[in-house]
């Protein structure tokens, strides 16, 4: 009885997800809709071109679930900001919900959403950061010896991915032992973020999801018995009064990924960028006191994370389009951080643009990004160090490999050599 439900299931949810992939290449193909067309081909790498069909349409676009769409920088800015907007219906309580890749407090309205990003706060304070900065500086500079010896890398898989692992590793007290599988299931989750794309996918996701699981359970046990200045030991000594059980995985598994794909990504995009606008890595090369600024420029030229959503608690009506109670409504990042009414020049990158920080790859408001300051951090010492050490650098001759995802947005492959 219980393989016969589940056959059921299983046919169900493969009966939806390739009716949905379907009716995406309908709206992409057939109807031309600019945001289906963000799934497929050159459009993974350049989504720009498409965000200008939809800004040129107006201050909102209904996509092909009839969701209000903006890249317009004031709106997406003004609902991020919002108090009566959130990432779930007013009325929706929050908790785990059982999903593979639960987000935790990313998906919380206020209190739930208050009481976790409190509890976890401390640990992307200033004091951390200062501490955290030798080992970044480090282990930038472990990699960088070994690809100066190899002469060619890949420079997602050989540089930008063992950095943030190794810092994330660190703030949450893994062990050495569950490194290798900590990054592996965090970057198979990862993935979920745009959506299950097949039924390999999903089986791959709950294999990660409950490995992750496996790992972070040990974790909690033994640092009940061995407590450390870490992130787990903070939340096993708060569990029960600031924190419960079931919130305490997909807790983890939130800082595991809002601490490795948005670095990664933005790794790979800074570089990308860097090598395509050979005239800004030279102004780099020549001052790389410039790497601040190059990291702002970075986030809002090529965002990492190129989307959210809110739902509406209300209704109401933003530039004369009417918004109803619990709409969903999407917002584009990576458009709204090439409007033109902000950035002058949008579609030029520019490592001195005097205003590139008013971008919103952090989102904003109760939301913004927890992990801001580290990713920041990580970014600024990685593009000096590769100024300084790396003058040479250029794309190796083989093709760049891009994430197939609407949402986290940057280079899988991108082969590199130094001389």
């Amino acid at each position: 009885m219980a393989d016969a439900t589940q056959l059921k299931q299983t046919v169900r949810f493969a009966t939806s997800l390739y009716a949905d992939k379907g009716a995406r290449a309908y709206h992409a193909f057939v109807r031309r809709e600019p945001l289906s067309q963000l799934a497929y081909g050159h459009r993974l790498r350049d989504p720009y071109p498409n965000y200008e069909v939809v800004r040129a349409r107006g201050p909102f676009v209904r996509n092909r679930f009839g969701h209000p769409t903006s890249v317009d920088h004031a709106i997406c800015n003004e609902i991020l900001r919002s108090r009566r907007f959130g990432p779930r219906a007013e009325h929706e309580a929050s908790g785990p919900g059982g999903e593979e890749g639960d987000l935790s407090f990313l998906t919380y309205n206020p209190p739930d959403h208050t009481r976790l990003r409190r509890l976890v706060a401390p640990a992307f304070g200033p004091r951390q950061m200062r501490g955290y900065r030798g080992l970044i500086e480090q282990t930038v500079d472990d990699l960088l010896d070994d690809v100066e010896e190899r002469g060619s890398f890949d420079l997602v898989s050989g540089f930008a991915s063992p950095l943030p692992i190794a810092v994330i590793s660190r703030m949450m007290g893994i062990p050495d032992s569950e490194t290798e599988g900590f990054a592996t299931y965090g970057a198979a989750i990862g993935t979920a973020l745009s959506g299950v794309t097949s039924l390999r996918h999903a089986a791959r996701l709950m294999q990660a999801s409950r490995a992750l699981t496996d790992v972070f359970t040990r974790l909690f046990e033994l640092r009940r018995r061995e407590p450390h200045d870490d992130v787990i030991s903070h939340l096993v000594a708060a569990q029960g009064e600031s924190i419960t059980p079931e919130e305490m995985v997909p807790l983890c598994t939130l800082l595991l990924l809002a601490g490795f794909e948005t670095t990664v990504n933005a790794i790979g995009n800074g570089v990308l960028a860097l090598m395509e606008h050979r005239d800004q890595w030279e102004r780099l090369v020549a001052d790389p006191g410039l790497a601040g600024g190059a990291v702002e420029e970075v986030l809002r030229f090529d965002a990492p994370v190129q989307g959210t959503s809110r739902v509406s608690f209300d209704d109401t009506v933003i530039r004369g389009t009417p918004i109803g109670r619990d709409e969903l409504v999407q917002l584009r990042i990576g458009g709204a951080n090439r409007d033109p009414t902000v950035f002058d020049q949008p579609d030029r990158f520019d490592i001195t643009r005097p205003n590139a920080a008013e971008h919103l790859a952090f989102s904003g408001g109760i939301h913004y990004c927890l992990g801001a300051p580290l990713a920041r951090l990580e970014l600024a010492v990685v593009f000096g160090a590769l100024a300084r050490r790396l003058p040479q650098l250029r794309r190796a001759d083989r093709p760049v490999r891009y994430r197939r995802s609407l949402v986290i947005h940057g280079p899988a492959a991108l082969p590199m050599r130094v001389r």
